[in-house]
């Protein structure tokens, strides 16, 4: 399965969604630290939740961070956040 698919779904088990876009930025990398051949290896994730209610932005990044668990997140050279409430 791939990254992406598994951002999203875990995404999905740890919030409710309002909006959210997973987008593989990696190509945009290619030549820099971190890239991967076949990409997966720089995201950017816009993800709009009611669950971001009263939490500071750190607190929404730590939030996204613990879902997707420390094992997705070492599979991951890069990940941009754009969290927000509706």
């Amino acid at each position: 399965m791939s990254r992406r698919i598994r951002i999203k779904e875990k995404l999905a088990e740890n919030f409710v969604i309002d909006h959210l876009d997973v987008i593989d930025e990696s190509e945009s990398h290619r030549g820099h630290a971190g890239f991967q051949e076949g990409g997966e290896s720089h995201f950017r994730v816009r993800l709009v939740s009611d669950d971001f209610e009263g939490q500071s932005r750190i607190a929404r990044h730590r939030a996204v961070h613990l879902a997707l668990g420390k094992e997705l997140l070492g599979e991951i050279h890069a990940l941009a956040l754009e969290l927000s409430m509706p």
